[in-house]
């Protein structure tokens, strides 16, 4: 148990304390990643002129914003806390959403990409979140607490698609400016929540305790399959999320039909959490991800099956489903492998691998769109699917892992 464990009160007081926070937090700042999904595909299709093929850009943009932030990011907590670390993460979304509504307003598709960046850099600091909720967690709570604070997103799936619905035409006749603006005001009050997070300080590292190399830690058996599984989740669910308000709007559907799927997808994503750390706890985080890779293929086979608004949004809803549970048992596993000394350095490495991967996912995702279809989308999604479920299958059946 580390240091920080160890003062927690009798029933983990500290750590519920600071998961409710945590999700609270969440459920606000969350929000900017839904408004960009939502809206960020179709802003750029708006900007663009003839050649409509990178319209996903902007949303690459996000991702690589996260994933180039990631790593900076929890050096910077490791550095001042993870109060203060949180805080600079939302000003830097009060940032981006102020530029990125300029940026439309002005009619600049480059300009939008580049402040879209920054809005996504400050979701390296949200993703987060669910490790700082472990930080203060006995080891029996860290998968409930990781839990608490993804059930934050749950109320993000519904702030982030209703505010694009209600302020999409608040420039008219410029669309999609409002959204980005609102979402410099949502950062604004999630940076206010985070006022209340305690969670202390770290000591400076130990220099007689060093930990492993990370290179030696990035090779183990455990943390690969870790990755692979966290990366396939949020990859695939992105690939398909990404495409989905494109594709909808293609087949005669409205933007607020688009919006309203990406809510229900978005609540899918979130409403399982308060049970998901049970289940990993009772089940095992092996056969947890093994359920969510499923449920990722069953939401490919519905987008094949046709073309009908109940089509997009089942396939939304079990593409949220199927990413909760992969992701959060891919996390806690993470979690698991690191010991105290090494957990920094770790968690940053996955969730750049993590958003590495999702960037990639989020410009193919346009391209194959624009290529071959929507039916190609999710038949990309079931072949991956079925790749990273043998390899869970061949860790789980190769005997017991070492102990970190």
């Amino acid at each position: 148990m580390t240091t920080a464990a160890a003062a927690i009160p009798d029933g983990d007081r500290l750590a519920k304390r600071n998961a409710v926070v945590l999700a609270g937090a969440q459920a606000i700042g969350g929000a900017t990643a839904s408004i960009t999904i939502a809206t960020g595909g179709l802003a750029g299709h708006y900007l663009l002129a003839e050649d409509k093929s990178l319209a996903t850009l902007p949303i690459t943009c996000f991702v690589v914003g996260t994933a180039a932030t990631s790593i900076p990011a929890a050096m910077l907590m490791r550095r001042i806390g993870r109060r203060a670390g949180f805080m600079v993460g939302a000003v830097v979304s009060v940032m981006g959403g102020a530029a990125a509504s300029t940026a439309i307003l002005m009619g600049s598709f480059l300009g939008f990409c580049l402040a879209v960046a920054l809005g996504g850099a400050s979701q390296a600091f949200v993703q987060q979140y669910r490790y700082a909720a472990a930080d203060t967690a006995s080891d029996a709570f860290k998968p409930k607490a990781v839990s608490w604070v993804l059930f934050g997103g749950l109320a993000a799936g519904i702030v982030g698609p209703q505010t694009v619905i209600l302020t999409q035409e608040l420039f008219s006749p410029v669309l999609f400016a409002g959204p980005f603006a609102a979402q410099a005001v949502l950062a604004t009050a999630a940076c206010l929540v985070l006022a209340f997070l305690r969670i202390p300080t770290p000591p400076p590292p130990d220099p007689t305790v060093p930990g492993r190399p990370l290179r030696a830690i990035l090779l183990e058996r455990r943390f690969l399959v870790a990755a692979a599984c966290g990366v396939s989740a949020y990859a695939l669910m992105n690939l398909v999320m990404t495409a989905a308000p494109l594709a909808m709007v293609a087949c005669g559907l409205s933007h607020t039909q688009a919006a309203l799927g990406i809510q229900w997808h978005v609540l899918a994503m979130f409403a399982p959490s308060f049970v998901t750390g049970s289940l990993i706890v009772r089940y095992g985080a092996h056969r947890v991800v093994a359920a969510g890779l499923m449920i990722l293929a069953a939401a490919g086979l519905v987008g094949m099956s046709g073309l009908a608004l109940a089509n997009f949004w089942g396939g939304l809803v079990l593409l949220g489903l199927g990413w909760n549970l992969g992701f959060v048992g891919a996390t806690a596993m993470v979690v698991r492998l690191a010991r105290p000394e090494e957990r920094a350095r770790v968690q940053a490495a996955n969730d750049f691998l993590v958003f590495g991967f999702v960037a990639v996912a989020s410009l193919a995702s346009g391209r194959i769109l624009d290529a071959a279809g929507w039916a190609m989308v999710n038949g990309v999604t079931i072949a991956i699917v079925v790749a990273c479920t043998a390899l869970l299958i061949v860790d789980a059946t190769t005997g017991k892992p070492r102990t970190a």
